[in-house]
């Protein structure tokens, strides 16, 4: 990928797809909300890229991003981690969950995105397993983010 004036590509170990950002917290809440991510039961499903979009944030283009599909798997294990989150003390989500992989970031505001977003817009690919979900812990540097795994949480059959 490439050719939009301005965009930061993310490297290959910064792709993923997020199913709930908590921002900063303390050593003790981040243990709370791994106790409570525990809980959590989900069966395997597939998914697979779906097409390309863009965030804008106050009329600037912020993000490009690869779309994913089903989402209705996705959406279901995003409430279960965002009730776990508010069992561990952390407000609710108040925004809609859209799933996506981001593929580049804007520090201004973005070259013409148009032909990008044109060319890409039948991304898709083979589907591929969700089987677990991981808590990172991210670090801001100067070459962009980098990402730390806390805790593995493994698909497992459903209590009923």
């Amino acid at each position: 990928m490439g050719g939009v004036p301005g965009a930061r590509w993310q490297d290959d170990d910064q792709l993923h797809l997020t199913l709930r950002f908590v921002g900063d917290t303390d050593p003790r809440r981040a243990d709370d909300l791994a106790a409570a991510l525990a809980t959590i039961r989900f069966a395997p499903f597939p998914i697979s890229l779906s097409g390309v979009g863009q965030f804008d944030r106050r009329g600037r283009i912020d993000a490009l991003w690869a779309g994913v599909q089903p989402r209705d798997s996705l959406t279901q294990l995003h409430r279960k981690i965002d009730r776990a989150c508010v069992d561990a003390g952390f407000p609710a989500d108040q925004r809609a969950y859209l799933p996506h992989i981001t593929l580049a970031r804007f520090s201004r505001s973005g070259g013409m995105t148009d032909s990008f977003l044109s060319n890409n817009a039948a991304l898709s690919s083979p589907p591929f397993l969700i089987d677990r979900f991981i808590l990172f812990e991210s670090h801001l540097t100067q070459a962009g983010a980098r990402y730390d795994v806390g805790a593995v949480y493994p698909a497992a059959p459903q209590r009923l």
